[in-house]
């Protein structure tokens, strides 16, 4: 009987996760307000009854912790339910939308993790559920506190520190020198200084947009890129690179500084690369080498990869169902490779769906940018729009060898502290974007009705 359910299951999990990747597109429509929350409501049914399979599948797949499944699962429910409800009570000018989702990538990431690891499932949660308190009072200090564009100096200055903190107290993970340990807790700084950095370069051309700002502004970025780089960390200095770039070209709207900065991007890349390939960057080409020709080395450096295309294959459209597959075979499933792993057990018409619902996240920060008045928070918005998107792009396009490997996480998916917290902050002052956004919309709106009514009423007199 359990069996029968597994395998009916992932079929309805299927449709129900197609029409939640439907609604996260059709949300964007033209519509009344009831229409929009009618929409809403319904991505909220969807997510809660694919929560609900994906956790039953996974308690009839292991009866001996069945009990501790069930406890798992009702935590999880009474977490994402409050967030859902009572976080638009609160802010009743922030995006459902944006809420939505979030719940979304992190219940789906809660469930691969239960199913991986679930020590780590449990860990993620605990660090999720208190980074979701701790960031809930970062629109109230973006309402409130109106100067955050003055300090970008000092932004760019304690981004660097942190990013050089790991030369004195650093330890080095899968070939890059980029974690700090502390007190037992091992942090990657880069995480959180990709949001200073956002920060730092909105401010910057908030103020001014003059030539002088934008050398300032390339000097501080280039620093943070250098530091980066010494790392070996490339990823990072990549992701922080094309932020950069496009955060200038939308402040500047000047497409001579794009060319140029993606000209010297590649100069710089190649020379550092000839100077010190032996140095900084043998782990790299291991990885590119890989990329090329994984086949020619199955069973050592290339196993990573092989075996997350065995995965994606072997799952096939509709998946092995889950608890079904083995992704456990692939080295840091959890994390690098999850969506490997989804891939497999949930089939790759479900990725593909995950994909997209990832990319109506993108198209939300867009929406927010696009429709915010003041500069500093526009900037600030595509930036962050820019830094999911393509954080998104390389980790999925390392574990399906479109790229190489990065070593970069899926946003609220993979399995990460520091990844986790960085991500619900990005989120979480993308909400404090719209809030502040839809309320002075609301003010003006509110203040262009009164002025129509006092020239109503003096006609009138």
């Amino acid at each position: 009987m359990a069996s029968i359910i597994i395998n009916v299951s992932k079929y309805i999990i299927l449709i129900l996760m197609v029409l939640y990747t439907l609604s996260c597109f059709t949300v964007f429509k033209e519509g009344s307000e009831a229409e929009k929350n009618q929409k809403l409501n319904k991505q909220i049914i969807y997510v809660f009854l694919i929560h609900f399979l994906c956790y039953l599948t996974l308690a009839l797949g292991d009866t001996e912790h069945m009990m501790e499944i069930v406890i798992f699962y009702g935590l999880q429910i009474f977490v994402a339910t409050i967030y859902m409800y009572i976080y638009h009570y609160i802010y009743p000018y922030s995006s459902r939308v944006i809420t939505n989702n979030m719940s979304f990538l992190l219940l789906i990431g809660y469930t691969m993790l239960t199913r991986l690891d679930f020590s780590n499932a449990k860990k993620q949660f605990v660090i999720a559920t208190a980074s979701l308190i701790l960031v809930s009072v970062i629109p109230l200090i973006m309402d409130k506190y109106k100067n955050l564009r003055n300090y970008g100096i000092v932004y760019g200055i304690i981004g660097i520190l942190a990013l050089s903190s790991v030369f004195v107290i650093g330890v080095e993970q899968y070939g890059s020198r980029n974690w700090i340990r502390l007190f037992g807790i091992t942090v990657q700084p880069s995480e959180f200084v990709k949001i200073l950095f956002v920060f730092f370069i909105a401010s910057m051309l908030s103020k001014s947009r003059d030539f002088k700002q934008i050398v300032i502004t390339t000097a501080f970025a280039g620093v943070h890129m250098m530091v980066l780089v010494l790392e070996k960390d490339l990823g990072g200095a990549l992701i922080f690179f094309v932020i950069f770039i496009c955060m200038i070209y939308v402040g500047t709207g000047r497409v001579r500084y794009l060319i140029a900065y993606i000209a010297g991007g590649f100069a710089m890349a190649g020379l550092a690369f000839l100077l010190f390939k032996d140095k900084l960057f043998d782990h790299v080409m291991v990885r590119v080498n890989v990329w090329r020709n994984p086949w020619e080395d199955i069973s050592g450096s290339g196993y990573q990869i092989t075996q997350s295309l065995f995965a994606i294959g072997s799952g096939g459209y509709f998946g092995s169902g889950l608890t079904k597959g083995s992704p456990d075979v692939i080295p840091v499933s959890e994390s690098d490779f999850i969506f490997s792993a989804i891939s497999e057990e949930f089939g790759v018409l479900f990725a593909l769906a995950l994909i997209l619902v990832c990319f109506s996240c993108f198209i939300c920060f867009i929406n927010i940018a696009m429709k915010v008045r003041n500069r500093f928070y526009k900037t600030m918005a595509f930036g962050f729009a820019v830094c999911y998107i393509f954080q998104t792009f390389l980790s999925i396009g390392g574990v399906t060898k479109f790229i190489p490997s990065t070593g970069v996480t899926i946003p609220l998916v993979s399995y990460g502290g520091s990844s986790v917290l960085s991500s619900l902050v990005m989120f979480s002052i993308m909400q404090g974007i719209s809030t502040v956004e839809n309320k002075e919309a609301k003010k003006i709106e509110e203040e262009r009705r009164k002025i129509e009514q006092n020239a109503r009423e003096t006609k009138k007199a």
